[in-house]
């Protein structure tokens, strides 16, 4: 079973990513969950999302996992919450950060020694520059299609076109450029 843990704020579009993820797993047959925790209500309050995704029924539908992935979409979140908590060794980040990775990891000492698991780039700048918003839900799933290779990258954002029908055109191309665009750019 493949588990994602999400970090943001709210109104930063994790729930919404998380579902979206999942439905695009759903569409090739698999089971899913997408689900949130949040500590309150408002905009801007930390909060976490979480998505299972795996070939076989998911009975467990508790909030506890072993993440095989953890996506930080708000930089602060890298060093307020416990990002590590729970992980494996082969855990991987996905950080929104504007810091090289070296220099990240040396602020986080949770994360030494597991260099070759975390992954930077800034969704933040990716969303604001293609899409107007600072909303980087999609440019993190842009970067996990990347290090996880579990979609090839059109296929995936052809499926997530269909979610976002419901948007303006516009803004469903601008999400489509910040897709590839955080793909291309992750490191």
């Amino acid at each position: 079973m493949l588990e994602i843990r999400w970090h943001s704020r709210a109104g930063q579009g994790a729930v919404t990513g998380a579902k979206g993820l999942g439905s695009v797993a759903a569409e090739t047959g698999k089971q899913v969950q997408a689900f949130s925790f949040y500590g309150s209500a408002k905009r801007g309050a930390s909060m976490t999302a979480y998505n299972r995704i795996d070939d076989n029924l998911i009975l467990n539908h508790e909030r506890y996992m072993r993440p095989d992935f953890v996506f930080v979409i708000d930089p602060a979140l890298a060093f307020t919450d416990n990002i590590t908590e729970d992980c494996g060794d082969n855990t991987k980040y996905i950080i929104t950060t504007h810091l090289e990775k070296d220099e990240l990891i040396s602020l986080i000492p949770a994360l030494e020694g597991k260099e070759d698991n975390v992954y930077i780039l800034d969704c933040l700048t990716i969303a604001q520059e293609t899409i107007g918003r600072p909303i980087p839900n999609t440019p993190v799933l842009g970067a996990f299609m990347k290090i996880s290779q579990m979609f090839p990258i059109e296929e995936f954002k052809s499926s997530m076109r269909v979610i976002l029908g419901k948007l303006p055109e516009k803004i469903v191309d601008a999400n489509m450029l910040a897709i590839q665009r955080a793909y291309d750019e992750v490191r």
